[in-house]
């Protein structure tokens, strides 16, 4: 058997637009190539920068400690619950790709999804404890642009609340946000996610090319104590015949 890795993130770089609103990254030197040029042996030279970055940049990872002052911090979280977990991908169709962002055809619409809405009629019988599961929407497709922060698809709190019950490991979407950012200041499937300790990684991509079953999937912020969300480079390995 060989395996596959299938990168999962977007590319961090200055000035990047995650989500509106909030700061985009800065990138400075702290050592600059040239100025390295007398501190070390002819013919080396390094460069140090120090980016500026809010936590919830790029793909991301939500730990408990995002949502309750009580939750588990990026220093708490167990490497079990991040690494090569057993993928289960759900596929949402007509959304990126239409005319109308946000809007699924009706040939296309399919029990659980309405174009926007992620219930829990969405993942059926499935058997889902310990694994990640992923939402592929199709919305990556509009990173970067305007459009990505408008009708954008999201979890509802009965598809969060049937993920809490299924015991799974950590959810995540290739959208604006687990939630519905259009509907007011609720947050039911962060609040319902994390309070069971159940991590949300945001702003995937690349789900597509993922099987419905069949992958192991990664995503592993840095250990950082007090703090509660960060970019990670999200990625996921499939197993095929040599």
């Amino acid at each position: 058997m060989s395996r596959r890795f299938v990168d999962l993130s977007h590319t961090i770089h200055e000035g990047l637009v995650t989500y509106p609103g909030l700061p985009a990254p800065t990138i400075t030197p702290h050592l600059t190539r040239e100025d390295s040029k007398a501190k070390y042996a002819a013919g080396t030279e390094f460069a140090m920068d120090i980016i500026t970055m809010i936590g919830n940049t790029g793909t991301y990872l939500d730990s408990p400690y995002h949502r309750y002052a009580d939750g588990g911090d990026l220093s708490t979280l167990s490497l079990e619950t991040l690494a090569e977990l057993p993928a289960v991908v759900f596929t949402f169709p007509g959304v990126a790709g239409d005319e109308t962002p946000g809007a699924a055809p009706e040939d296309q619409s399919e029990p659980g999804f309405d174009g926007r809405g992620i219930t829990r009629d969405a993942f059926g019988t499935e058997d889902l404890r310990g694994t990640a599961v992923l939402l592929n929407t199709g919305w990556d497709a509009l990173f970067g642009t305007p459009s990505y922060a408008r009708g954008a698809p999201f979890l509802t709190a009965d598809g969060a609340q049937l993920l809490v019950e299924r015991g799974v490991a950590l959810v995540g979407i290739d959208s604006l946000n687990i939630d519905d950012t259009e509907s007011g200041g609720e947050r039911p499937a962060h609040s319902l996610l994390l309070d069971a300790g159940i991590h949300v990684v945001e702003h995937l991509t690349g789900l597509g090319a993922l099987p419905f079953r069949g992958s192991r999937f990664t995503a592993v912020p840095p250990k950082v104590r007090g703090f509660g969300t960060f970019p990670v480079r999200a990625f996921a390995t499939v197993d095929a015949p040599a």
